[in-house]
């Protein structure tokens, strides 16, 4: 069998077809063989090659999606203008106003029949943002006052797990009320650490995702 001298190349269209198809159809209804008819004569081993399964290719396709983002969220944390209170309430809302929010709500799996994605996304949720992204700013906002806390390492993966988990209308299924009631339940919850970071504006944004995901959802 030839050597595949474009592994990269071959990723990149495994994606591209891939992303498409989930925005057109949905994750649930786009099959492997869908994928592969959309790739021109490339065989489904070449697939299975680079991706062990359907739900690899979303977690490939999510962190893709998600890259540039990661860096904005870097690019936050280094800033010096701003305590540590301010820098977290400038990730939450930076995070959930930024437009490929809606392209992930669009190809959203359901994750109460993908047991796979939810527990990878609960394993980066506390082994990754937490510890990388939450915690520093945690650490920061307690050396300059802004915060008050005993404990930052569980705060840190509290707070990212409400807000990425608990709080997730494409885990819970929330509609917009819902959505809100939990959100206030967030901010009562932050407010407590001397934390006041939600506001309505990240609350309209909070309800309009979980509209997007009713939305496709009813497509489908």
């Amino acid at each position: 069998m030839a050597r595949n001298k474009h592994p990269e190349e071959t990723v990149n269209r495994i994606l591209d077809t891939a992303q498409r198809l989930f925005l057109e159809k949905g994750y649930e209804q786009t099959s492997i063989q869908d994928i592969l008819a959309q790739l021109g004569g490339l065989s489904k081993g070449a697939i299975y090659h680079h991706f062990k399964s359907k739900e690899d290719i979303l977690v490939a396709v999510t962190d893709r999606i998600t890259a540039d983002s990661n860096q904005s969220l870097a690019g936050i944390l280094a800033r010096r203008d701003l305590n540590g209170a301010e820098k977290l309430k400038t990730i939450f809302k930076d995070s959930i106003q930024r437009p490929v929010q809606e392209t992930l709500f669009s190809v959203a799996p359901n994750f109460s029949k993908n047991p796979k994605l939810l527990f990878s996304l609960c394993h980066d949720t506390v082994d990754h943002v937490a510890p990388d992204y939450i915690l520093p700013i945690l650490k920061e906002g307690i050396a300059d006052g802004s915060i008050q806390t005993d404990y930052p390492a569980e705060l840190a993966e509290l707070i990212i797990l409400v807000a990425n988990v608990w709080m997730n209308p494409m885990i819970f299924d929330n509609d917009p009320d819902q959505a809100y009631r939990k959100f206030m339940v967030f901010g009562q919850m932050l407010r407590g650490f001397g934390l006041d970071i939600l506001d309505e504006e990240i609350l309209s944004r909070l309800q309009a995702l979980s509209e997007i995901y009713q939305a496709r959802k009813a497509r489908q």
